[in-house]
């Protein structure tokens, strides 16, 4: 099975967990077999492979959260880059070119994408290989999966199948109605459009060159930025006349606010937390070195982490993202495909940050022209390249690094470094990467 998850957005509704490096599926809020927890594209990735092994799962996704996802799940993860955000249609189109001419899938072959962040258990990924046998067999072009809803929601559109069996023609697509339109659109037999499409790899390079002006895979993805931003459906689905709709009627959630997220916790907290018993109905999730009480709360979601506090109703947790989009901060956590690195202060003229690194991993090499860098290790063995000198550094290192000195560390363990950046000018934009 090829299969392309689709790993977009900026995560604000799931504030302050999430910024625009870390959306919501790289949250590890889903306890797993062994009470660690994963995040939703771990689980995803789990889930797939125990359906399919051999699966060629690729994933679309912009460049900022390239360094989440193989900090997550490894480097043998195939990962098309959008260097900006497109919507659907171009996402898919340059993945299907990255399928084409960097993995040399054969046009031939079925292709299923799918967003990376439903809650879902093991029938949907069987479904979903059933998808893909569809499309490789069915004379449609497109095949896709319609969710039977549960209620009568304003939050998806929906697709009108033309009768009611497993598989069946698409009489029509309708745009998110309000609730009493969706009631009509459910009595009619409307399913839920969840996102999800098959087809062989060759009809979607035909569309994407009927509709875009490229040649090949490299050629697409320097133009990306110029590109119309639109959705597969508008731009693909609702003109294709040959196309069929697959029934699923197992569970699946959309994991889109602080509320459906809770749904699917299956301890009420995460991380140093108290609820006394008057509590009813409280989530809390707590990424901070610093116990969080609640007493007498009632359907409320606490939610801790360096980027900030978020203390709301539930229900009123779904209108965030404008009072998110107001807050300008400078990201306090990320991962990296090395490791993580957490702003631990922030004070006029300098920054003190914790760099963990993971064992056999290495910084770029790098230099700063507006700021000094002092690094004490705290723990780990590993190797500093200082202006193209290594040495071995352990446990109460201290290392300087004037600015425009070119340097980076190499770790042989997992290190844990503090990092304190000095200087009247410290940005993220203050990086030359250099060849080591």
């Amino acid at each position: 099975m090829n299969i392309v998850l689709l790993s977009g957005g900026s995560g604000k509704r799931l504030w302050p967990l999430s910024n625009d490096t870390r959306s919501k599926q790289f949250i590890k809020i889903f306890k797993t077999d062994t009470d660690d927890y994963e995040s939703m594209v771990q689980r995803v990735y789990r889930q797939i492979r125990a359906v399919d092994g051999s699966a060629n799962i690729t994933i679309a996704t912009s460049k900022s959260q390239v360094s989440a996802i193989h900090n997550q799940l490894g480097t043998d993860v195939g990962v098309s880059v959008e260097p900006c955000r497109r919507d659907t249609f171009p996402a898919i189109a340059l993945a299907a070119a990255y399928l084409h001419d960097v993995q040399k899938v054969d046009p031939e072959e079925s292709v299923v994408v799918c967003p990376v962040d439903p809650y879902v258990e093991q029938d949907y990924f069987e479904a979903l290989q059933r998808l893909g046998e569809r499309a490789a067999d069915s004379e449609a072009n497109l095949v896709l999966m319609g969710i039977e809803p549960t209620y009568p929601s304003a939050k998806y559109g929906y697709i009108i199948p033309e009768d009611t069996g497993e598989i069946s023609r698409v009489s029509m697509f309708k745009e998110k109605p309000d609730v009493e339109t969706a009631k009509t659109y459910i009595a009619k037999g409307a399913l839920w459009n969840g996102g999800v499409f098959a087809f062989r790899l060759g009809y979607v390079l035909r569309r994407a060159h009927e509709l875009i002006d490229f040649r090949v895979y490299q050629d697409l993805y320097e133009k990306y930025d110029r590109l119309t931003k639109i959705s597969f459906d508008y731009a693909v689905a609702e003109h294709e006349p040959q196309i069929e709709v697959m029934r699923f009627g197992g569970m699946w959630k959309d994991m889109g606010t602080w509320n459906t997220l809770t749904e699917a916790m299956e301890s009420p907290s995460i991380g140093k937390t108290i609820l006394n018993e008057e509590c009813s109905n409280v989530h809390v999730v707590n990424e901070l070195d610093v116990p969080v009480l609640c007493m007498g709360l009632k359907d409320v979601v606490v939610a801790a982490s360096p980027e900030g506090i978020l203390v709301s109703d539930k229900a009123q947790s779904s209108y965030i993202k404008p009072f998110v989009d107001a807050i300008d901060q400078q990201i306090m956590f990320a991962e990296k495909s090395w490791g993580n690195f957490r702003v631990i202060d922030i004070e006029e003229g300098s920054m003190t940050i914790k760099v963990t690194l993971n064992a056999g991993h290495k910084m770029n090499y790098h230099s700063h022209e507006r700021r000094d860098e002092i690094w004490n290790i705290i723990e780990g063995e590993g190797r500093a390249v200082i202006d193209g000198e290594e040495r071995k550094v352990t446990a109460g290192d201290v290392i300087t690094m004037k600015a425009g000195t070119p340097h980076t560390i190499i770790a042989d363990t997992a290190l844990q470094v503090i990092e304190v950046q000095i200087g009247q000018e410290i940005s993220v934009a203050d990086k030359k990467k250099l060849e080591y």
